[in-house]
C-alpha cells in the first residue's frame, strides 16, 4: 500500500519494483531499478527517506526517521532481510546484513559491509570499504575483492529479479 502523509506523497521511479504487502507512506523517494521486497515498511511521516538507484531493501525491513533527520540510502546499496534503519546514512555500494539495526546519525561508508545481526549505535561511523560486525558493531577487517564482487552480484541479481517480478506483477 502506498499512502500520502499530509502534503507528502511517495515518489517511486517507474522501473522500481515494489513487492506485494509493502507499505510506503509520505516523504519517500525510490530510484531507478530499486527493489522493495515483501512485507517491508517505509514510513516517511517524520522526515524524508531517500532511496537511490539499484537499491534492494529485502523482506520484512523497517525504515523510519527522527524529526529533521532523514534516512538516506545511496545507489547500489543492499539492505538484508529484517533490517531496521532509523535516520542513518548508507553510502554507495554498502551492504547491511540480515537482522541488523542501524540507528540515528550512524553512517555506513561507501562499500562497507555490516555483518548479519549487527547493531550500529547512534552516531557511529563505519569507514568506507571495511567490514564491521557485532553488538555494538566494530570494524573487524577491510572488505576483500571477493566480498566486493559478491556485493556487486547481489545488487545485480536483485535488480534483475525485481524486473522479472515487475513483468509478472498483477
Amino acid at each position: 500500500m502506498i499512502y500520502p502523509y499530509k502534503d507528502k506523497e511517495p515518489e517511486i521511479a517507474e522501473s522500481a519494483f515494489i513487492a506485494d504487502h509493502v507499505t510506503i507512506t509520505g516523504d519517500v523517494s525510490i530510484g531507478e531499478e530499486s527493489t522493495i521486497w515483501y512485507n517491508t515498511v517505509i514510513r516517511g511521516d517524520v522526515a524524508p527517506t531517500v532511496i537511490g538507484n539499484r537499491v534492494n531493501v529485502q523482506d520484512n525491513s523497517v525504515l523510519h526517521q527522527s524529526p529533521n533527520n532523514p534516512l538516506i540510502l545511496e545507489d547500489h546499496v543492499t539492505i538484508g532481510h529484517q533490517v531496521l534503519l532509523h535516520s542513518c546514512k548508507i553510502r554507495k555500494g554498502a551492504l547491511i546484513g540480515m537482522g541488523s539495526i542501524i540507528l540515528d546519525n550512524a553512517e555506513i561508508g561507501e562499500g562497507a559491509f555490516i555483518g548479519a545481526g549487527s547493531l550500529v549505535p547512534p552516531g557511529k561511523i563505519i569507514p568506507p570499504n571495511t567490514m564491521a560486525f557485532g553488538r555494538p558493531a566494530k570494524v573487524i577487517r577491510d572488505v576483500t575483492e571477493e566480498d566486493r564482487k559478491d556485493m556487486e552480484r547481489i545488487v545485480r541479481e536483485y535488480a534483475e529479479k525485481g524486473q522479472y517480478y515487475k513483468s509478472i506483477q498483477k
